[in-house]
Formats: C-alpha cells, sequence, structure tokens
C-alpha cells in the first residue's frame, strides 16, 4: 500500500497552495465582508488546470484523476471554503455524468468550456420541499413533440445566479416514482429562467448560492443526458464524486483550524508562559490532529480507489461524513482556544466555524450518510 502522492500530484498541490495564499488570502477578508464573488479567481484557476483533472485530453483535459483534484482542493479550502467549491461545479458534477451518460455532441459541447471556466456550472437537484428525499421533487420536464418544457423551482443551489450551465433533475414521468427522473443539461440563460441570489447564509459569502425558477422554459431534445428514466441512477452517481469533493474541502477547513490553533496557542501568553504548555490546550490540539489525519485518509483512499474505477459509495459516505463532523469539532476547538477573539472575525477562525457547518448539510447530510453506511454495513437494501 503506497501513500505516496507522485511528483505530478505534489506539483499540482504546491501550485494549489501558492495560488491560494498569493490570489485569494490577500483580498479574502474583504470579500467575505462584501459577499463577493471574484470570478476571475475561478477563470485563473481553469488557466492552471484545476479543473481539467478528470476529463481526457481530446475533452481539454489531464485525466489525472480524483486524487490530484482531492489535494488541490483541499488546499483552496484551507484558505477559503468558497473558492474550494467551484471544484464541484466546473468539474466534480457535470463532468462526470457528461462522461459517463452524455452524448459525444454534449461532452465535446460542454466539458471544455467548464474546464476552461468559460462556462459556470451548477446542478440542481434541491428544491424548497424536497431535500435528502429526492424523489419527492416537483419539477417537470414535459415532452413535446420536438422538445421538453420543464417547469419547476429547485433551491440552495451553489453558483446561483452567476451559473451559465447546469445539470437539472425532474420528472418526465411521475407515474414511475424515482425511476420516472431525467436529467438535463440546462442553458441557466435561456427564456424562462430566473435565478435569485439567497443573501441570508451563514457561511461561505464568497460562493454564491441561489434559487432557480423555470417557467416554461423550452429545453431541445438533445438536452436529455441519457435515457429518459436515467435521472436518479445519473443523480446518485453524481453524488459519489461531489461528495467526494466536498469531503477535501472539509479536510481542508479542519487543517486550517488546526494551523492557525498551533500558531495561537504558542504565541499567547496566560500565567506567564504560551498556552501551548497547558495540557488541555494539548488535548484539543492532539485531537484536531489526529482527527484531521484520519479524515484525510479517508478521502484519499476514496479518491484512490474511484481513479481505479470502483463504484465505491460506501467508502464516499464515510470519508463525507467523518470529514464533515472533524472540520466542525476543529472549528469548535480552534473557537475555544482563541477565546474571545475566537468569537471576533479578527481572526478567520469564526468563518472557519460558519463555513465546516456547510459540509454537514451539501451533498447529503451527515444523517444520511449514516443511513447510507448501515444500510451497506447491515446488507439492507
Amino acid at each position: 500500500m503506497d501513500f505516496l502522492l507522485s511528483e505530478e500530484q505534489k506539483a499540482m498541490q504546491e501550485m494549489a497552495k501558492n495560488f491560494a495564499e498569493k490570489k485569494i488570502a490577500p483580498t479574502m477578508e474583504e470579500d467575505e465582508k462584501h459577499h463577493h464573488f471574484r470570478r476571475e479567481i475561478v477563470k485563473e484557476m481553469a488557466n492552471l488546470g484545476f479543473f481539467s483533472c478528470l476529463a481526457p485530453e481530446k475533452y481539454g483535459g489531464t485525466e489525472t484523476g480524483y486524487l490530484t483534484a482531492t489535494v488541490m482542493t483541499e488546499e483552496i479550502a484551507r484558505v477559503s471554503p468558497s473558492y474550494g467549491l467551484p471544484f464541484n461545479l466546473q468539474m466534480n458534477s457535470i463532468q462526470p455524468v457528461l462522461l459517463n451518460f452524455g452524448t459525444e455532441e454534449q461532452r465535446e459541447r460542454w466539458i471544455p468550456k467548464l474546464i476552461n471556466a468559460d462556462l459556470l456550472g451548477c446542478f440542481a437537484i434541491t428544491e424548497p420541499n424536497s431535500g435528502s428525499d429526492v424523489a419527492s421533487m416537483k419539477s417537470v420536464a414535459e415532452e413535446k413533440e420536438d422538445c421538453f418544457i420543464l417547469n419547476g423551482t429547485k433551491m440552495w443551489i451553489s453558483g446561483v445566479p452567476v451559473a451559465e450551465i447546469g445539470i437539472v433533475y425532474a420528472y418526465t414521468d411521475r407515474s414511475l416514482k424515482h425511476r420516472g427522473i431525467s436529467a438535463f443539461i440546462v442553458d441557466m440563460k435561456a427564456p424562462g429562467v430566473t435565478q435569485k441570489a439567497i443573501e441570508t447564509k451563514l457561511g461561505l459569502f464568497c460562493a454564491p448560492t441561489g434559487e432557480i425558477v423555470f417557467d416554461n422554459v423550452k429545453l431541445p431534445k438533445d438536452s436529455l443526458v441519457g435515457q429518459k428514466g436515467d435521472g436518479f441512477k445519473i443523480c446518485m452517481f453524481m453524488l459519489d464524486s461531489t461528495r467526494l469533493s466536498c469531503a477535501a474541502r472539509a479536510v481542508g477547513v479542519a487543517r486550517a483550524c488546526k494551523e492557525h490553533s498551533i500558531r495561537y496557542a504558542n504565541e499567547r501568553e496566560q500565567f506567564g508562559q504560551p498556552i501551548a504548555h497547558f495540557q488541555m490546550i494539548q488535548e484539543q490540539i492532539a485531537e484536531m490532529y489526529v482527527e484531521e489525519e484520519a479524515a484525510r485518509l479517508l478521502v484519499y483512499r476514496a479518491a484512490w480507489n474511484r481513479d481505479r474505477g470502483q463504484r465505491n459509495t460506501l467508502e464516499i459516505s464515510c470519508a463525507k461524513y467523518f470529514a464533515a463532523e472533524v472540520a466542525v469539532r476543529a472549528a469548535n476547538t480552534a473557537v475555544k482556544i482563541f477565546g474571545s477573539y475566537g468569537f471576533s472575525s479578527e481572526y478567520p477562525v469564526e468563518r472557519f466555524y460558519r463555513d465546516a457547518k456547510s459540509y454537514q448539510i451539501v451533498e447529503g447530510t451527515s444523517n444520511i450518510q449514516k443511513m447510507i453506511i448501515a444500510r451497506n454495513v447491515l446488507g439492507l437494501k
């Protein structure tokens, strides 16, 4: 069992780390204050090949794999969880869907534009009254002679209102229940599509999130991805990929909390000595370190096996669940170590505390991950 990254992976990891520290960090405080998303950052990430890992060369990709994507995602999220999200939107969602279920025409048309960030992507599953229960969605794509007519509302969609292309899930035959859901590649600037930002979030201030309303949107027949009724299967396949990216971001947050806490504990003095000398602080740092390492190993293993073509839903749910919980615990501990300063935006740990909570919710809640894990382990179907 080889735990070492390749030289290419190390180089990409270092590139991502330098990019985050030099391009994202300098304006992070102001960007957070004004909830400012900088498209040029995503474009620069694309120019460096950050979104090329999963696609073959003929579509503009490098096919360096999920593990390479994972190590880069962690480095970006360590500085900004918000800018870790484009790895999902540009790469881990639409690209695998089109590579595995799309037509050659769909791949050639859309994948290069996602890799290069010429178009900003999104994927739309969640609705105002449909979250974990995907099959309860209300969106409908009614088939006509020459098109589908899409109606419905999607909520809490990452990348909205700046998204330009997206995978949208809707019923084409409600009588078939989840087997009647289909997937479509949708132009988010098409007539009848309205995007609206959600401004009331707890965290991820530099990552746009919003609502999409589809009002009699005319979709060409070639917008359908796969066959009618493949949507639920495609959605579950896609979530394996996006959950892996989410887990990598959570590891990045846990690492950031640990690093800031170590620095602060060595600098902050109380009772005549740095607080790093106090055993309770040492215990907290030790727990943060061990949990971060364990989470990373789960994430790396899941990515490594994914690169070998395995459909490893159980491994990915383990990684996503544990990494999310570790990120939240690390952020909570960091705030306690910082004391009153942890309650202030003067230091970044309060931002990580807010951002970390998202990982217990997005791409399937922690409870959903535990349900997936338990049903697999117990042999229940």
